[in-house]
C-alpha cells in the first residue's frame, strides 16, 4: 500500500492550505480594536466608491459628478477637458491638479493619479480605522489562502495520479480514487464556500462595509445614479459615450487624442 504515503501528502497539504485560508478570513471578518460605529446614513459617496470598488473607482466617481455638474467634459474618446478650474472638495482638487498645463489629459492617467493620491489614501485610512475596510495585509492574506488552496487541489491530482502509477498490492482502482476523493472535495469545497461567500464589495470591504453598501443600494440606489456608480462602477452609466469614456483604460490601453 505504497500510495498511501502519497495520500498523506495530499492530505498535509489541503489541510494546511485550508487552515491558512480559514484563518485569514476569520481575521477578515474581525472588526479592529476601537472601530466607530457607522450607520449607512453617514457612508458618503467617496466611502461607497471605495468600499465597492476601491481607489479607481473614487476618481471614477469624482470625475463623473464633475462631468454631470459641467465642471468636467468627458468626450467618448477617452479625454478629459477642465471646464472649471475650481475644485469644490479635496478629491476634486486632486482630480484637477492631475491635468496638465493645457486643461485636458487621458482619463487613465487621471484616474491612476488620482487613485495613488492623498485624498483616496486618507479616505482609505479613515475607513479602516472604522473598520469597514479591509486592511492591505488583510486582502494580502486572503489572497495566498485562495491560492495555497488552489495549489494543494493540484497537488492532490499529482499526489492520485502519482498512486495509481505505482503498486496497488490488492488495493483496486476504484479504492485509491475514494481515498484521494475526500482530500479533493475539502479543497474544492474550501474553495467554493470562499467563491460563494465573497461578495462583488469583499475586496476591499469588511464584512460590517459589506452590509452598509447593500443597505445604501437597496434605499438609495435606485433614485441616485451616482450612487449607482459608486456601488456598481463604470458599468451601471447609462450613456455610451460616457461610459466608453470612463471604461478607457481598464482594456489596457490608453486613448491618443485625434490629430496628434
Amino acid at each position: 500500500m505504497f500510495w498511501v504515503l502519497f495520500l498523506l501528502v495530499a492530505w498535509a497539504g489541503v489541510l494546511t492550505s485550508c487552515t491558512l485560508l480559514l484563518r485569514a478570513a476569520a481575521r477578515a471578518a474581525e472588526p479592529p480594536a476601537g472601530a466607530a460605529a457607522h450607520h449607512h446614513d453617514e457612508l458618503n459617496l467617496y466611502e461607497a466608491a471605495y468600499l465597492a470598488g476601491g481607489p479607481a473607482r473614487v476618481a471614477d466617481l469624482t470625475l463623473l459628478s464633475m462631468h454631470r455638474q459641467r465642471r468636467l467634459l468627458l468626450a467618448h474618446t477617452g479625454w478629459a477637458t477642465v471646464v472649471d478650474p475650481v475644485g469644490r472638495d479635496a478629491h476634486e482638487r486632486s482630480v484637477l491638479g492631475a491635468f496638465g498645463p493645457g486643461g485636458q489629459s487621458p482619463v487613465p492617467e487621471l484616474r491612476s493619479t488620482v487613485a495613488a493620491d492623498e485624498p483616496v489614501r486618507a479616505l482609505a485610512e479613515r475607513l479602516g480605522e472604522a473598520g469597514l475596510a479591509l486592511p492591505a495585509g488583510t486582502l494580502l492574506g486572503v489572497g495566498n489562502g485562495v491560492r495555497a488552496v488552489r495549489a494543494a487541489t493540484l497537488l492532490v491530482l499529482a499526489m492520485a495520479a502519482a498512486a495509481l502509477a505505482a503498486p496497488a498490492e490488492g488495493s483496486t482502482t476504484t479504492t485509491v480514487l475514494a481515498w484521494f476523493a475526500l482530500p479533493l472535495m475539502l479543497s474544492a469545497g474550501c474553495l467554493a464556500i470562499a467563491r460563494f461567500e465573497a461578495h462583488p464589495y469583499s475586496r476591499w470591504a469588511s464584512p460590517a462595509g459589506q452590509r452598509l453598501l447593500r443597505t445604501l443600494e437597496r434605499e438609495r440606489g435606485a433614485g441616485e445614479p451616482l450612487t449607482t456608480v459608486a456601488v456598481r462602477g463604470v458599468r451601471a452609466v447609462a450613456d455610451p459615450g460616457l461610459r466608453a469614456a470612463l471604461g478607457c483604460g481598464n482594456r489596457g490601453w490608453i486613448p491618443r487624442q485625434r490629430g496628434h
